[in-house]
């Protein structure tokens, strides 16, 4: 087993290693084998915390409630790293990386951890992490996650019998699982304020004539990746969805105002009245002279 750190304990702090026998129970059960503690524990305002390995054979997790560290080491694949970790930051680190990690000496982090291992712990891994990437997830401030790390200590705090790890092996479990539901939330809310900022700069541009680098380059995605995630949120393409915003202020200016057509087409970025009512009768399903009438 990967021997915790030797960090002495402050007002709070708590560290569980796993009884030698209690882990060959949980090894051998059904109820836990799969997935199960070796150590865990909590250590508040750890100034001084800090860690270095160079061989360990447990599936590592941090989670960082406040403050700040210093975490490097070697992704899967063997591509150095050296990250900073904050509050709502996990870190989750796969057997036989070898790492270093340190509490910053004027905000020291606080942090839940747990070592563990089980027949399908790497599965659990997998379900957050991919081989080969940087060993952090980030902005996971949640008060579910810290719940859940709080009640697996509790759990083992109740005794050292085999059945209260057992308990604690299935919390693990779930607090695995809601870390990657987390992440998808996280990633999904942040991809939502980017195609917010897209909107709005497409709003505030509908004079020009955007290309799909001119939008990617706002949303700071490859191209690639910022149109198929475009899609995938919205049902268009970027450039659609532009052209359709285009409209929508041209049918505004038609029912508004008494100005003329070219003057529109000129103002929403196209250069050739004839091309603009084009794109308009195939949004609109009208001419615009059609739509302006039919106001009327």
């Amino acid at each position: 087993m990967s021997e915790p750190s030797n960090w002495p304990l402050a007002k709070g702090g708590v560290r569980v290693l796993v009884p030698r026998e209690t882990l060959k129970a949980l090894a051998s059960s059904v109820l836990s084998r799969d997935c199960y503690p070796t150590a865990l524990g909590f250590y508040p305002n750890a100034y001084q915390h800090q860690m270095r390995r160079r061989e360990h054979d447990d599936f590592l997790l941090m989670y960082c409630v406040d403050g700040v560290g210093d975490l490097s080491g070697e992704k899967e694949g063997g591509t150095a790293f050296h990250t900073a970790v904050t509050a709502g930051d996990v870190v989750l680190l796969p057997p036989g990386i070898a790492h270093d990690y340190a509490a910053r000496a004027t905000q020291p982090w606080s942090l839940f951890w747990c070592h563990f291992r089980g027949e399908q712990a790497r599965a659990f891994y997998e379900h957050i992490q991919f081989p080969g990437a940087e060993p952090v997830v980030r902005g996971l401030s949640d008060l579910s996650l810290q719940t859940g790390f709080s009640s697996m200590l509790s759990i083992v705090g109740t005794g050292y019998s085999a059945t209260s790890f057992i308990h604690a092996a299935n919390q693990l479990r779930q607090v695995l699982t809601l870390i990657e539901r987390l992440r998808r939330r996280t990633h999904r809310e942040e991809e939502a304020r980017s195609l917010a900022t897209v909107r709005d700069y497409m709003r505030d541009n509908l004079h020009r004539r955007l290309t799909l680098d001119d939008l990617a380059r706002v949303s700071q995605l490859s191209k690639f990746h910022f149109n198929r995630r475009y899609r995938a949120l919205t049902g268009y393409a970027p450039l659609q969805h532009f052209t359709h915003l285009k409209i929508e202020q041209a049918c505004y200016l038609l029912e508004s105002s008494q100005r003329s057509i070219a003057d529109i087409s000129f103002e929403l970025g196209y250069d050739d009245p004839l091309y603009f009512s084009r794109v308009f009768r195939k949004v609109t399903g009208r001419a615009p002279s059609a739509y302006r009438a039919h106001l009327l």
